[in-house]
């Protein structure tokens, strides 16, 4: 079953700057979880920053400019905190390489997790196109990166691949359905040791 990297905020995670969660109520993503596909993480968190702490913004520019060293990462109190948002950014590059992810689930305008967004960098509340620092070390890595709002989208990535191969599996099971009855395959599905399970990172530092 493949896996998928979420915000750690969108879980209900109180991990925000702000001490808060942006816990999104959504049935895909309640069904991720109960099927134990969920790795979570929050990347500034796992990067040693505490909570709550001082608002971070990319300072004119992207997360793309942040990897290429053109740009910082500020706090509003003028704090360069570059090093940690790089830190918490290969920290969710290492879950996603040791669970074998290729779809994540990021929260919209951080400068973490901003997947087409991110605050302007002059602490105006002013929002410009662009990508937070994770979500940008993952799209570079072939990492699909989706908001909160993408959802549905981020679902259908995940659906099993089709062809030859997922014909002959398909046929293969329904051969094993015909041998048996469905007391005998439902309950285990239903029983799954995995229901309402996730995985959890915030502390890494490294």
């Amino acid at each position: 079953m493949k896996k998928v990297l979420i915000s750690a905020c969108l879980l209900g995670d109180k991990v925000r700057y702000d001490g808060k969660s942006l816990f999104t109520s959504n049935n895909i993503l309640q069904e991720w979880v109960a099927e134990g596909r969920v790795i979570s993480i929050c990347p500034e968190v796992s990067s040693g920053m505490s909570i709550p702490r001082a608002p971070s913004e990319i300072n004119g520019g992207d997360g793309y400019d942040v990897l290429s060293g053109k740009v910082s990462v500020i706090e509003n109190n003028g704090h360069i905190v570059t090093k940690n948002f790089l830190r918490g950014a290969n920290n969710a590059l290492a879950l996603c390489k040791a669970n074998e992810i290729d779809v994540a689930v990021l929260a919209e305008f951080s400068p973490s997790c901003g997947s087409s967004s991110v605050y302007s960098g002059d602490f105006s509340g002013t929002k410009v196109n662009g990508s937070g620092v994770t979500a940008a070390l993952l799209t570079s890595n072939g990492i699909n990166v989706f908001s909160q709002h993408q959802l549905t989208e981020a679902s259908k990535m995940l659906q099993p691949t089709r062809g030859v191969r997922g014909f002959t599996e398909a046929l293969g099971f329904q051969k094993y359905l015909a041998s048996t009855t469905c007391s005998a395959v439902c309950p285990g599905r239903l029983s799954s040791p995995f229901s309402g399970s996730r995985t959890s990172l915030q502390l890494i530092y490294s």
